[in-house]
């Protein structure tokens, strides 16, 4: 077996306020507000427009997931019986291509 590499950590919420006011010159309990209102305006532009674009970065997509009925459904070759689900909203981001073509 191949050895696992150590992943770095990733980043948490004061780091990045952190980072950000050194980037900045700003104090790191500012920065950390602005994240927090970030975080704020995003969820509710999700929540009404279904959608929100964090230019250069990603984008953020909510849709509906139908409703699916029991029964047997039929998967590899064998029948399966499957458990009535319920309705639910799905979030996804997606990365914005030049993200993508920087990495």
């Amino acid at each position: 077996m191949k050895a696992v590499k150590a992943r770095a950590k990733t980043m948490t919420k004061g780091a990045l306020a952190e980072a950000l006011a050194t980037e900045t010159g700003l104090k790191k309990s500012e920065c950390n507000k602005v994240v927090e209102s970030l975080a704020k305006v995003a969820t509710t532009q999700v929540k009404s427009a279904g959608k929100f674009v964090l230019p250069g970065l990603c984008m953020i997509k909510s849709r509906q997931k139908a409703a699916t009925k029991a029964g047997k459904r039929m998967a590899f070759g064998k029948e399966i019986s499957c458990k009535a689900q319920p309705a639910k909203t799905i979030v996804k981001a997606f990365p914005v291509s030049a993200l993508k073509k920087s990495i």
